[in-house]
């Protein structure tokens, strides 16, 4: 079993539960570990046991219900090499069953040593085990001929010492000669080419058989050098990434007579029901909240978040059932951190994590992610200063001609200071006098619609064209952001200092501290990640501006243990709503705006249109 297991998680396939019964089991020991499999997702069972144990243990296993559609149970060639040695009836118990044999392939020799076999012993059916017997007694002759041992003596042993009756044979002054020459031999056997390969004996094709009614059907072979194919004959077909096994297994039964192959898991209706944790919030509620039913004086969980997950169950081809349980410190206030949230899935308290959880790389490594269900990004809020109601097209129509002339001549002196600074030492802002002044207009040209091609080395040139984020960060001002948010880890590791950083629980938390600003003890920005901005600039999209996005990440997400067989399904459910009817009804019903002349962020693109020409 250890080597089936490394063998198996090699290639990525997961073995999370593992159960041992006794040879001398009785029918309730084995019914009773029988009952606690049927509470498990897994629906896919390798079996390795003796055949005297496995007809006893599929009887069990038809009669519990084991063997209805979704299962599939596969044998090992300890029980599939043995099948003759089972009963017919307990045989029949085992329909839909896959397992995998040492093929032994058809030769005269072999038919007719099995006709003086039946002859010598009537009733005893001479399985492959026989057969590896009768070849390796056969390459022992072999090999004391070959050695050229005449007499097999045995040294004497002190049969004083407690020894096991192997080592009391005692030893033999030609066992390392005969053990090189038996290393060598080779010979076309009953059971195929006899010989050995770093000192075992190697099949060197095994069968896929399909056990249907009270007999075995072959349905492929596996080789060494073509892996699977329906027949030993052809050529091996082509494994790319489009290959499914239906092109290189026969068709199968599978148990109860499915038409459709098991997923191999599921939700058990008589299993547990499902743990999912969800961080109980002060703010932004609509993302998560938590109210009292007054009919039924329990809590009930909605938002956004909630109510996503709940749409997508309903798409989901099987039931769900699940609690949901707040996550709190232990004098019952909001807990601080998304991460210690997620590290109760890890650690196997809970089965889930719901709610507003943004997809990182550093939580991905011990918890799986769903793919995400709203719009990714941090957002960097500031104030708008001006506060003047302008139609669409006002930058169009200054007061006077005035207006314009200033303008350009500011970015003509923008571009003239920086050519004084640079063409000493920049080879850009270098050449004949012509090129110059055309780069000095180019410059000042540039600067009022993108990013100048030109590099500029200069550290007094630098201050004319610095971006956001470095003008914060030499600022030192104080900044705000979501209290259990990932983001200030990420400001944290931008060079920004804790103290600079302020936490803030809900929108108006936040409209307050910028309103303070950071001489007051207040904020001069915050920043957000989109579901919380577009709730924010849906209350306050005349005082604020979304202005860049210093950071990306891949929006909320469903946490699920790693390996869990949920996340695939939840995954596709997530898409099925997101494009569907529901999922535009949800997104206009927890982000419509709470004040109304600011534009629909599900509509519009652009979070504030009104200040972006401002």
């Amino acid at each position: 079993m250890p080597h089936l297991t490394d063998a198996l998680q090699e290639i990525n396939v997961r073995i999370p539960y593992r159960y041992v019964i006794s040879l001398n089991a009785t029918d309730y020991e084995i019914s009773m570990e029988l009952s606690k499999m049927m509470t498990m997702r897994t629906r896919v069972f390798i079996v390795h046991m003796p055949s005297s144990l496995a007809s006893r243990f599929f009887t069990k296993i038809k009669k519990i219900g084991l063997m209805k559609p979704g299962y599939v149970w596969i044998l090992t060639n300890g029980v599939t090499d043995n099948l003759s040695l089972i009963d017919e009836t307990d045989i029949e118990a085992m329909e839909g069953v896959l397992g995998v044999k040492t093929y032994i392939r058809k030769s005269k020799d072999l038919e007719e040593f099995r006709a003086r076999w039946r002859k010598r012993f009537p009733g005893i059916e001479l399985n492959v085990y026989g057969l590896w017997a009768y070849d390796a007694t056969t390459a022992l002759a072999i090999a004391i001929e070959e050695a050229g041992i005449d007499n097999m003596t045995f040294s004497n042993v002190d049969l004083g010492k407690n020894l096991s009756e192997l080592e009391a044979l005692g030893l033999s002054q030609y066992g390392p000669k005969l053990l090189k020459t038996l290393s060598t031999i080779q010979f076309k056997g009953l059971a195929g080419d006899f010989h050995f390969v770093k000192g075992q004996l190697q099949p060197w094709v095994f069968e896929i058989v399909n056990v249907i009614g009270t007999r075995e059907r072959s349905i492929g072979f596996w080789t060494e050098e073509n892996g699977l194919v329906k027949k030993l004959d052809e050529e091996p077909q082509s494994r790319g990434a489009l290959s499914t096994w239906q092109d290189h297994l026969k068709h199968i039964i599978w148990p109860g007579e499915a038409n459709c192959v098991p997923k191999g898991w599921e939700i058990p209706t008589n299993g547990k029901r499902l743990r999912i944790k969800f961080l109980k919030r002060t703010g932004y509620t609509d993302l998560v909240k938590v109210t009292g039913n007054p009919t039924t004086n329990l809590q009930e969980v909605k938002g956004f978040c909630i109510a996503f997950f709940e749409a997508l169950t309903q798409t989901m081809p099987y039931d769900i059932s699940y609690d949901f349980f707040p996550f709190e410190t232990r004098d019952g206030k909001p807990a601080e951190d998304h991460n210690d949230l997620i590290y109760q899935v890890y650690l196997g308290k809970y089965d889930a994590v719901v709610g507003d959880t943004t997809i990182l790389a550093n939580r991905s490594s011990y918890v799986d992610f769903t793919f995400p269900f709203t719009k990714s990004g941090v957002g960097l809020i500031v104030p708008v200063e001006d506060q003047v109601k302008r139609d669409n097209i006002s930058f169009l129509k200054p007061s006077t001609w005035k207006l314009w002339m200033t303008s350009f001549f500011f970015f003509f002196l923008i571009g003239f200071t920086i050519w004084v600074i640079e063409h000493r030492i920049n080879p850009d802002f270098r050449g004949p006098a012509k090129y110059q002044v055309i780069i000095i207009f180019w410059f000042s040209f540039s600067t009022m619609v993108f990013a100048p091609r030109e590099r500029v080395f200069s550290f007094g040139a630098r201050l004319l064209v610095i971006t956001c984020m470095r003008s914060l960060l030499e600022k030192g001002e104080n900044l705000g952001y979501p209290r259990t948010s990932f983001i200030f880890g990420k400001l944290k590791e931008s060079g920004f200092t804790p103290s600079s950083l302020i936490p803030f629980d809900s929108a108006e938390d936040c409209d307050k501290l910028l309103r303070k600003g950071p001489k007051k003890d207040g904020i001069s920005v915050a920043f957000m990640e989109v579901p919380y901005m577009r709730l924010f600039l849906g209350q306050y999209c005349n005082a604020y501006q979304m202005v860049e996005e210093p950071f990306t990440v891949d929006g909320f997400g469903f946490v699920f243990p790693i390996g869990s067989p949920l996340v695939a399904d939840v995954s596709r459910a997530i898409l099925k709503v997101a494009e569907s009817r529901k999922g535009r009804e949800l997104e206009v019903e927890y982000f419509k705006n709470k004040d109304e002349t600011c534009p629909s962020p599900v509509t519009t693109p652009d979070p504030n249109p009104s200040t972006t020409s401002r």
